[in-house]
């Protein structure tokens, strides 16, 4: 030390002293710390999962709106649409989610490595494979009645359902358009665009399903004609 000064602490009393100032705050502060992280966490992903958590709500609910306004005409119109949506659309609905979701990996590599010109192509490609799996999985809507009986639906509703499954074509198609378009807006982080629609939809859906069902008269055809819209 220049002018003769010497360290008021060697480097080892030094090292032991800031430990234990480490140690005394660490134990008050880390409670904190953990916390004010966790919220910061939180809020990053709640602001991604919330709108993504909003719009899969709302899929999931226009056909259970439209269950709703079924069991106001009748016992069997809700076992049409019930058995329609679990077994027939329900089986279409987890092919193409599952083929959809794979373009969200596509999607996603290219978005992160900047080739923006990717996007489109794959969602393009998910869209003539998808809709050609469409044409394949219409047989199961067209034969809906004999399948529905070999399940073990009763022959009432097998011919009902099998009959609202045949109006409800459209909306397998519409499956096989939407899911790329979805997967392609997550990979953008566009949540809240599609929750948006989502929104939108959704109360549409639910005033045109009242309108046609049940004030003017339009039974299990307007039924048909909203969800496929919807979608």
């Amino acid at each position: 030390m220049e002018n003769g000064e010497q360290p008021l602490l060697s480097p080892i009393e030094d090292e032991y002293h800031t430990s234990q100032i480490h140690d005394q705050v660490g134990s008050s502060t880390g409670i904190q710390y953990f916390f004010r992280e966790f919220c910061v966490e939180s809020k990053k992903l709640w602001y991604l999962a919330a709108p993504a958590i909003f719009t899969s709500i709302c899929q999931y609910s226009l056909g259970a709106i439209t269950q709703v306004f079924a069991g106001q005409l009748g016992t069997t119109e809700l076992a049409m649409v019930s058995v329609e949506n679990s077994i027939i659309a329900g089986f279409c609905y987890g092919i193409m989610w599952g083929m959809g979701s794979a373009l969200e990996t596509l999607c996603g590599i290219a978005f992160g490595a900047g080739h923006l010109e990717m996007l489109g192509i794959y969602m393009q490609r998910s869209w003539i494979i998808l809709n050609v799996t469409a044409l394949l999985l219409m047989f199961l809507y067209i034969f809906a009645t004999p399948v529905l009986k070999i399940v073990g639906e009763t022959d009432e509703i097998s011919e009902e359902a099998g009959l609202f499954s045949l109006w409800m074509i459209p909306q397998l198609f519409a499956y096989a358009m939407n899911y790329p378009l979805t997967k392609f807006l997550q990979a953008q982080s566009k949540f809240m665009a599609m929750a948006v629609i989502s929104a939108v939809t959704i109360v549409l859906h639910t005033v045109f399903s009242w309108l046609l069902m049940l004030k003017l008269g339009w039974g299990m055809v307007g039924a048909a004609v909203v969800l496929n819209l919807s979608w």
